[in-house]
């Protein structure tokens, strides 16, 4: 019977069973709609003997991406079950370069935008059973926003012609190019106990904007680690900090990034040696500012080091020597340009040493010098013996105030004054010196040079400008008093490096340093002495000096112990690792990391005002902020990779990392309501 012939309430119930049927059907559509649709489309033909090229084009909705092969941190790759005629075969899928995406501390690697995966599908020589070939594709994958992931998956059908067409679908000249293509020679790699090291052949004049390696591999590196990168002719070296510890693989692929447009080449590496040395690059972490605004904030940086306690009285000192009744315009000149070539000889010479040092595969930064416990010896040395000239107990030509030593006395004062202030790095100056580090050695150099002077640039404008000399105060009795009163701040450095000497390997060895500056200062009094009885000095100083430094050398090393303990803090913090850090930000709380040394002016000055407070552990405490402490007093290879990777060449570095967002670096001088403000937002 057909519809027509049922009665009336029969067709009636007949059509309300069918929309009910469709109401029903319509929720098991909408629950199997893919947030990523997926289609499989061919280049051409199907040619006998011959490979044609298919692709699966991914077009993800707003707000949802897929993954690559690896996903990194989260997340799963494509699987792909193919269903081909006999004979026939899939190759390897080809991926365009993925995406970095940071979400609550894990690094995801995906495509937030439409992408199309070539495979290479290979036909058998011989006549084909038909000239339409029907293959299919059981393909299952993750789509996910911030927030959620689904599993989706589709059966993807084609039926391809294998003869009589040469048509292609132009669409693949844009797939293809987006995938990177394979290096032919071969990278090499080395595995250490927490580093991965690439050496990967790249041509130099090939600029790099934004690098970043995709490892193949998974679970062997720390995905969401910075990356360091390093130019050696034509070689590109590669640092990336180990996820995992063990043998490692027989081999290591991926893909190398080149810049931000999504270009990029694909890598495979052999066991092999790695270059150890080369010129640093700008990594994923260091964004470097125009060449002129470093030099203007080293400029600034190195001004700004005049007013530190160890520099402040030279500087006055030599201020006050122009100031002497009868000094002339050229002589004034002469010590002035002479001041200025000591200060900027010596940083210069302590750049090049670090540009040198680092070249060689050392991992050290600006103020190196201090994490040397010798280093540390002689500047007590040094300070305690200014301290004593400053007070009167002996008298220093170069640091006179009642007759002028000379262009030489100048420029050794130059070359002390500098030297003294290298270890130090405040505002504006910061950022500089983390370029030096990145830059080509003779932009590094023209840094440090203009660092210097800026050192050197008041004692220089007064020795060019009668107008500023005339503002000086008139010579008389009072400025032998103003020396004594100097004599305080040196000698509170002089404290302050004493203190650090025990920081560094322990109190029997600071005693013995305190004990060989005290004879040191004894011996230049007797100089002095000798001196001022007509006697010649030269040979008993130097005998002098050689003596203790040779009992230095063997009675020090004996005494010295490196296993300080850690400073106490109001706020707990956890010490600093790449690891503790990663597991901290994958927590979902907020993280404050902060990087301090007991050298580091600016660090205690900052500690004091705004980091070890009551507010601040209790404004902490109320947002669940997790507080991390890297500690630089001693030289350690991992915080100087992580300072470098984030354009600092040494402390302080303040970084702040809101929960499930990108890191804030925060300014090197902070205010008591800076922490807390942070916490509370």
């Amino acid at each position: 019977m057909r519809a027509s012939q049922l009665p009336l309430y029969g067709r009636v119930l007949t059509s309300l069973l069918l929309i009910l049927a469709a109401l029903l059907a319509l929720p098991a559509h909408a629950q199997n709609r893919n947030h990523i649709a997926a289609e499989l489309i061919a280049e051409g033909p199907a040619l006998p003997g011959e490979t044609v090229t298919l692709a699966i084009r991914f077009t993800p909705e707003p707000g949802w991406h897929g993954y690559w092969s690896n996903p990194g941190d989260a997340g799963y790759g494509m699987e792909l079950d193919w269903d081909l005629p006999e004979g026939w075969s899939a190759g390897e899928p080809q991926y365009p370069v993925p995406q970095r995406l940071l979400i609550a501390g894990l690094m995801n690697h995906v495509y937030e935008g439409e992408y199309a995966v070539l495979v290479p599908l290979s036909v058998p020589a011989g006549r084909a059973a038909g000239p339409i070939m029907p293959i299919s594709l059981d393909a299952q994958w993750l789509a996910c926003t911030d927030k959620i992931c689904v599993p989706e998956g589709a059966t993807l059908t084609l039926r391809l012609a294998t003869a009589g067409t040469t048509i292609r679908d132009t669409r693949f000249d844009d797939w293809r190019s987006a995938i990177p293509a394979l290096l032919a020679d071969r990278a090499a790699f080395e595995l250490a106990a927490d580093t991965l090291r690439l050496a990967i052949p790249l041509p130099a004049p090939l600029g790099l904007q934004d690098p970043h390696v995709f490892v193949e591999q998974q679970q062997l590196v720390d995905y969401a680690a910075p990356q360091r990168f390093f130019r050696d002719g034509d070689t590109l070296v590669v640092e990336i900090p180990r996820k995992g510890i063990g043998t490692g693989p027989d081999a290591v692929e991926g893909i190398l990034k080149i810049d931000g447009s999504g270009q990029g080449v694909r890598f495979l590496a052999a066991p092999g040696a790695v270059p150890t040395a080369g010129t640093p690059l700008a990594g994923a972490g260091a964004e470097l500012a125009p060449l002129w605004l470093l030099l203007g904030g080293a400029l600034l940086g190195g001004l700004l080091l005049n007013v530190m306690p160890c520099v402040f009285p030279i500087l006055s000192l030599k201020a006050l020597s122009l100031a002497r009744a009868g000094e002339s315009e050229a002589g004034a000149r002469r010590e002035g340009l002479a001041y200025t070539a000591g200060v900027m000889l010596a940083t210069l010479a302590v750049g090049a040493l670090l540009l040198v040092l680092r070249a060689g595969g050392n991992e050290i930064g600006w103020a190196f010098q201090l994490q040397e416990p010798g280093v540390v010896v002689f500047l007590l040395v040094l300070a305690t013996a200014i301290t004593a000239n400053l007070a009167g107990v002996y008298d220093l030509p170069s640091l006179s105030i009642t007759r002028t030593g000379g262009r030489s006395s100048a420029f050794a004062t130059g070359l002390l004054a500098a030297f003294v202030a290298t270890p130090c790095t405040g505002p504006f100056m910061a950022a500089a010196m983390g370029a030096a580090l990145l830059l080509p050695w003779w932009q590094a150099l023209l840094l440090f040079a203009v660092l210097g002077l800026g050192l050197a640039l008041p004692f220089l404008l007064l020795g060019f400008v009668p107008a500023m000399r005339r503002l000086l105060p008139k010579p008389g009795k009072w400025m032998e008093t103003f020396r004594r009163v100097l004599a305080v701040p040196m000698g509170l450095t002089a404290l302050a490096l004493l203190w650090l000497t025990a920081r560094l390997a322990g109190v029997p060895f600071a005693v013995i340093a305190a004990v060989i500056a005290a004879f040191f200062t004894l011996l230049l009094v007797l100089a002095g002495r000798w001196r001022g009885a007509g006697r010649s000095t030269l040979a008993p100083l130097l005998l002098g000096t050689a003596a203790l430094a040779g009992f230095a050398a063997v009675v020090l090393p004996r005494f010295a112990d490196n296993r300080a303990e850690a400073r106490e803090s109001v706020l707990d913090p956890v010490p600093f690792s790449e690891a503790a850090l990663a597991e901290a930000r994958a927590s979902g709380r907020p993280v404050f990391v902060w990087f301090t040394a007991d050298w580091c002016v600016t660090c205690k000055v900052n500690e004091s005002v705004a980091i070890e407070r009551d507010a601040t552990r209790e404004a902490f405490e109320a947002a669940g902020v997790v507080a991390m402490r890297g500690d630089w007093t001693r030289r350690d290879a991992a915080i100087t990779r992580f300072l470098t990777d984030h354009g600092a060449a040494g402390v302080p570095l303040y970084l702040w990392y809101p929960a499930g967002d990108e890191p804030q670096q925060l300014p090197q001088v902070l205010t008591p309501s800076t922490l807390v403000d942070l916490a509370q937002d």
